[in-house]
């Protein structure tokens, strides 16, 4: 796929990670997915940029003090491209979402707000200036899916309806064990722009609703056995996902929740 320039308003656009020693996460991922990285100093400390083939693919950066006092792991935040992060952000109220972050300059690169919806679900979203987002997407080690785990699809499908324009598509499908589930599509005119499904018995209580990326990656097996022989945890072992492709959950050494996948040929995520 050639490379991103540009990102269309309501697309996922970038992921940055929150982690407790980002010198070792960025050692985990540029061995997993071959990424080199430099780091960007400010005064609000130090932010790594991860790239594939030169091109930024993403970033991660030492998690707020206040955020492990609380208990909060360390995570993957997508980011959603908009027009206006301040309507964006505005509207996302009106909805029934919450603003935890309201909107910033981030340098010259572009204007985010941290926004949570109705269901407990955080991501960001991104007014772009000078940097649009991710170099790459969909190619092997670079972002392919961004799915929504929650408690409340209902609510949720009207919220991002609202938010983005996304048009909600229901589907039954299978998950990889052969149990029917309900899924849905959230689509961008004729484009999927992300998934969304219930949290079922198989997600302990105390798992709050998240958005979860997806890796492509060129060899399931051997990302998974990256993985689990660099400190990192699977949850789901590579499974094939019918029609799509075959995919493993992950956390890497610092608990940071990530899935890598493995497209079927001429498929997409």
């Amino acid at each position: 796929m050639p490379a991103m320039t540009t990102y269309a308003p309501g697309t996922f656009c970038w992921a940055d990670l929150s982690t407790t020693d980002p010198k070792a996460a960025t050692a985990f991922y540029e061995g997993l997915f071959s990424w080199t990285h430099y780091v960007n100093s400010s005064d609000h400390g130090d932010y790594t940029l991860l790239q594939k083939d030169g091109k930024d693919i993403g970033g991660l950066y030492q998690q707020m003090p206040e955020q492990a006092e609380a208990g909060v792991p360390p995570h993957w935040l997508s980011y959603v491209c908009v027009e206006n992060t301040h309507a964006s952000a505005a509207k996302a109220k009106e909805l029934g979402g919450s603003v935890i972050m309201e909107p910033m300059d981030v340098m010259d690169h572009g204007l985010m707000a941290v926004i949570v919806d109705p269901s407990g679900a955080p991501f960001a979203i991104w007014q772009p200036k000078a940097h649009s987002g991710a170099g790459f997407f969909g190619d092997p080690g670079s972002y392919c899916w961004f799915e929504l785990m929650t408690r409340d699809a209902a609510a949720c499908k009207a919220f991002y309806s609202g938010l983005f324009g996304w048009t909600p598509v229901d589907q039954q499908m299978k998950d990889p064990s052969g149990k029917d589930i309900h899924y849905t599509m959230m689509m961008m005119g004729e484009m999927p722009a992300a998934g969304m499904m219930e949290m079922g018995e198989e997600f302990p209580a105390e798992v709050p609703p998240h958005w979860m990326l997806y890796f492509a990656v060129e060899d399931c097996e051997a990302g998974a056995k990256y993985i689990q022989d660099n400190g990192g945890q699977l949850h789901v072992p590579p499974t094939d996902i019918p029609g799509i492709g075959r995919f493993a959950a992950a956390m890497d050494p610092q608990g940071g929740a990530f899935c890598i996948i493995k497209l079927l040929p001429q498929e997409g995520c």
